[in-house]
């Protein structure tokens, strides 16, 4: 049940953070962007060094970012939205390594591109953070824990191997969470077919009632049943139970910040005045209801056309 409420605290940020609060994507100035200040001159370009040497022999784009807060941006969706606004990596390779630490809000990421996901896996980027990164920032020293974070980073680029801890069986067990979900013994294919109907349905009736004035509250309490119990058959019980209670978050909270649009208010205006309106592409009468940025800030270090698709880990201290 913690793991589940923890995911459901992740969607509800994600649907509540509104762009005027999202922390600012800064330039990037080279291989090491310090703008939180707390690498030494000598670690800025001992490490700038070492991921420019690394470059020249493989193309792999290694980045470091430090960065005093992200506001109440989540690390993941941060790390990410830099990633692809740098475009680190190789276009044709996809990449690239974007190491964020965030001092003041005590997070770290390693945000790993496509192409080098079967090489710096989830489990990597788990140890990397957890047993050698973690303990330094825990003293505050942030330097030594970036500088080690890197080179370790570097060693699994070269194929070496870094040594399993215990910590590994708790990575396992988190990441395996959402894979145990049981459900009926249907076969994969059949899974995906009944899912693809299912969610089709309930899932095109609940965009209905998100945009429909009136009658779209009454909706979001005719399709509690069917969000609890259709899943089931496709996810089984503890995934219907997620899917359950995203669907009462998210629903009644994209709600109220769409009734808050000049084009509800006009679609709420035409049904009464005229009985019908049309929003998002829906028609609906009354019968029915009641910047862009490019990197390197001048710098001639920029990405490659690289992106990433949200692989890594991410850690806090």
């Amino acid at each position: 049940m913690k793991k589940i409420a923890k995911y459901i605290g992740l969607v509800v940020i994600l649907l509540m953070a509104l762009p005027a609060f999202a922390a600012e994507i800064p330039y990037l100035t080279g291989r090491v962007n310090d703008y939180a200040e707390i690498l030494t001159p000598e670690s800025v370009k001992s490490i700038a060094d070492s991921l420019k040497r690394h470059e020249d022999l493989t193309t792999n784009q290694v980045v470091v970012l430090t960065i005093s807060t992200i506001n109440s941006e989540s690390i993941e969706e941060y790390a990410n939205k830099v990633f692809n606004e740098w475009k680190l990596g190789q276009k044709e390779k996809d990449n690239g390594i974007l190491i964020v630490v965030v001092p003041n809000d005590r997070c770290m990421r390693i945000e790993v591109g496509y192409g080098l996901e079967g090489v710096m896996t989830d489990l990597l980027s788990f140890r990397i953070i957890q047993n050698i990164m973690t303990p330094r920032f825990k003293e505050d020293d942030y330097n030594s824990g970036i500088v080690d974070g890197v080179n370790a980073v570097l060693k699994v680029l070269n194929g070496e191997i870094l040594p399993e801890t215990a910590e590994d069986n708790e990575y396992s067990s988190q990441s395996s969470s959402f894979s145990d979900m049981e459900g009926s013994d249907l076969s994969i294919t059949e899974r995906i077919l009944f899912g693809a109907f299912i969610f089709g349905i309930i899932g095109l009736f609940t965009v209905i009632g998100i945009f429909l004035p009136g009658m779209g509250w009454f909706l979001y309490f005719f399709l509690i049943p069917f969000w609890a119990m259709f899943p089931i058959v496709v996810i089984g019980t503890k995934g219907a139970l997620i899917c359950l209670i995203i669907y009462l978050i998210a629903f009644p909270t994209l709600k109220i910040l769409f009734s808050r649009t000049d084009k509800y208010k006009k679609a709420k205006e035409d049904l009464r005045t005229k009985g019908k309106s049309s929003i998002g592409g829906f028609s609906f009468s009354s019968g029915s209801s009641g910047s862009s940025w490019s990197s390197g800030g001048g710098s001639s270090f920029s990405g490659g056309g690289g992106s990433s698709g949200g692989g890594g880990s991410s850690g806090s201290w």
